[in-house]
């Protein structure tokens, strides 16, 4: 059975991809091989205080930090991107290295799910 969104990568040349409607068949890589779900994790020894989402609230909304540690945000290992999950909106926001890892979004409920991408750890969540 396939969820409303997952994300998958290609081993090979590391593109990911956001599915939001799935049809038949397998996730297939550029190169033509079938791509790896990414599965989220919550938690995992040595990374989850520098990878689990922080949401709090603030006047606009809600604030998502990466981490009760802030994560690096070196071009070799960075936060590429912040998402939150409210009923059926989806929002991103896209990071560059330099930059902090977090973002502030037009939600008003911080119990959200938020989904965050590491390019070397891949996809971390605050909730299941």
């Amino acid at each position: 059975m396939t969820k409303v969104l997952e994300f998958y990568k290609c081993d090979d040349c590391g593109t990911v991809v956001m599915v939001t409607h799935s049809g038949e068949g397998p996730v297939m890589s550029p190169g033509g091989k079938p791509m790896r779900l990414l599965e989220e994790k919550m938690q995992e020894e040595g990374l989850t205080e520098k990878h689990v989402p922080v949401i709090e609230k603030t006047a606009n909304g809600i604030k998502v930090k990466v981490g009760s540690v802030p994560h690096p945000m070196i071009k070799e290992h960075y936060i590429q991107w912040i998402s939150v999950k409210d009923g059926r909106n989806f929002f991103i926001h896209a990071l560059r290295p330099g930059e902090p890892p977090e973002a502030e979004f037009p939600v008003s409920d911080p119990a959200v799910k938020s989904i965050i991408y590491c390019n070397v750890h891949n996809l971390w969540t605050n909730k299941k």
